[in-house]
């Protein structure tokens, strides 16, 4: 049975001052935190609260979006098929989803299950995101499949590392077909149950039944505001690929059976499944700061799982982001040792500065640079990052009228997205994605270019670039991110968009 974490003594002072460093820096809602030494469970603290202002504090139960930390749970329940002969790593993918198609069709017959788990496949960085994000949108995994094969590779197949989401639900569906159930029944009955993972939750579930779940959270004006939730939680298409939640003390329970897994969790899943699971499947590109900040000379992705050196230590990690949450599990393998922590607030930079303090506190113990360090450092960055790349101003935008866009109204479609509508309303243009409803609002002008700015997603606002032959009616319709370093899961850029009607009366 996995320790639990109420059962621990007082908070050790060093974690603390981290832990308390980085909430007063960032001004986090709510945050979890525990770290494991030698394969037990030291430390565990909470803080904040559930949702800002509401009283309601952050506990070991409370529940969290782990994001794509859930990546690694998906390609533990494909170990355990491949373990019970269900599945090999080296199928086509085709012999489980006939339907699978790439944009290459030589890619299609050459795609293994395993080459769906190292973000190598050819599509390009977060591509075709936008039909997993924003929530709620109506795209089925079997739309993903079907959208597949008109997304166009960003690269050669097996040739580099662009992280993508598509081939995680992929690999949902392909566990599904070899274990003869839904992804989410597996998931419950292969993972969460043998591991003792009692409040992680994935599918349909309700949050008053289940109770104690965070909200998450963006920041405006400096303040935190909570995003809101149904208390409904419907079955969510990205499941596979980031839609699972637990609290910390299972966090920590699944952390602990990678590093000291006990006799039962290495019958759970084999010792040779777990080694390919966190071996280097394909190399991941070492950045500058990497380098100077940790001495990283190797980095590279397994199955649901990035790893690298980091002060001349081996490290095997994942994080999560999703809309207002935040998240890390890190292990240090060969000293039985790592930690887990997940935030409901808008933390970006909260989530570097943190993990990479308390690796230091394992790797480098005598490093005196502490979460301000880290945390200037990273502003300082983001000052020096060139007007190029940097999102325009926009205290000048105006709303455009619909007298000026006439010629560009109409109905448009993206043949793996699939339709908008660019038409009058109010005097003004206003465009509307048909699965995706919160992909709705206003277009803009700014300067002689125009913009949509939605009106209630949370998702990063678009520039719209009309494209027509010469002396013919506009035939289509491109996007761009207006912050260039946005998301890249706001993948306009992949769309292409031909106009296929007028705008309805």
């Amino acid at each position: 049975m996995p320790v639990r974490a109420e059962s621990l003594s007082a908070p050790k002072p060093t974690y603390d001052k981290i832990v308390d460093a980085t909430i007063a820096r960032y001004h986090l809602p709510g945050i979890a935190v525990g770290v494991i030494e030698n394969g037990k469970v030291v430390y565990v603290r909470t803080a904040g609260e559930t949702v800002a202002g509401s009283g309601q504090p952050i506990t070991p139960r409370t529940l969290f979006k782990i994001a794509s930390n859930s990546k690694a749970m998906t390609t533990a329940l494909l170990g355990r098929l491949v373990d019970q002969g269900k599945l090999r790593w080296d199928d086509p993918v085709t012999t489980y989803l006939p339907q699978f198609r790439m944009h290459d069709p030589w890619v299609t017959a050459n795609m293994r299950v395993a080459d769906l788990l190292t973000h190598s496949s050819g599509l390009p960085e977060g591509g075709g995101d936008l039909m997993l994000w924003p929530e709620p949108n109506a795209f089925t995994r079997a739309d993903i499949i079907h959208g597949l094969a008109f997304i166009k590779p960003g690269y050669s197949f097996r040739s580099q590392y662009q992280y993508d989401n598509l081939l995680y639900v992929v690999a949902g569906e392909v566990a599904s077909a070899a274990g003869g159930a839904p992804y989410e029944t597996l998931m419950r009955s292969e993972v969460f149950a043998p591991l003792g993972l009692d409040r992680c939750q994935v599918g349909a579930w309700n949050r008053d039944t289940v109770g104690d779940v965070a909200t998450p959270h963006r920041r405006d004006g400096g303040r935190n505001v909570a995003i809101a939730e149904d208390a409904a939680i419907p079955a969510i298409t990205s499941a596979a690929a980031g839609g699972i939640r637990c609290d910390l003390t299972d966090m920590l329970a699944w952390a602990r059976n990678w590093l000291a897994p006990t006799h039962a969790q290495l019958q759970w899943l084999s010792p040779v499944q777990r080694d390919v699971l966190q071996a280097p499947h394909m190399l991941i590109p070492v950045s500058a700061q990497r380098r100077a900040w940790d001495h990283t000379h190797v980095m590279a992705y397994g199955y649901g799982w990035r790893m690298a050196d980091v002060d001349g230590q081996w490290s095997v990690w994942h994080t999560g982001t999703l809309n207002g949450m935040y998240s890390m599990l890190a292990l240090l393998p060969d000293r039985g040792s790592g930690f887990v922590f997940m935030i409901n607030g808008d933390a970006g930079d909260a989530r570097t500065v943190l993990g990479e303090v308390l690796m230091k506190h394992f790797t480098a113990p005598d490093d005196r640079r502490g979460v301000d360090w880290y945390a200037d450092a990273l502003e300082q960055r983001a000052k020096q990052r060139p007007a190029a790349t940097s999102a325009p101003d926009t205290s000048r935008l105006q709303p455009a009228s619909a007298a000026e866009l006439a010629r560009w109204s109409g109905q448009y479609r993206d043949p793996w997205f699939g339709d908008v509508t660019l038409c009058p309303r109010d005097g003004t243009m206003h465009f509307a994605a048909a699965k995706s409803p919160t992909l709705a609002g206003t277009v803009m002008r700014l300067g002689d270019r125009y913009l949509v700015h939605w009106d209630d997603s949370a998702d990063l606002d678009a520039w719209l670039d009309f494209r027509a032959a010469a002396g013919q009616q506009p035939v289509s319709l491109r996007m761009a991110k207006l912050d260039p370093l946005g998301d890249f899961s706001s993948d306009y850029e992949d769309l292409d968009f031909h106009r296929v009607g007028s705008c309805h009366p």
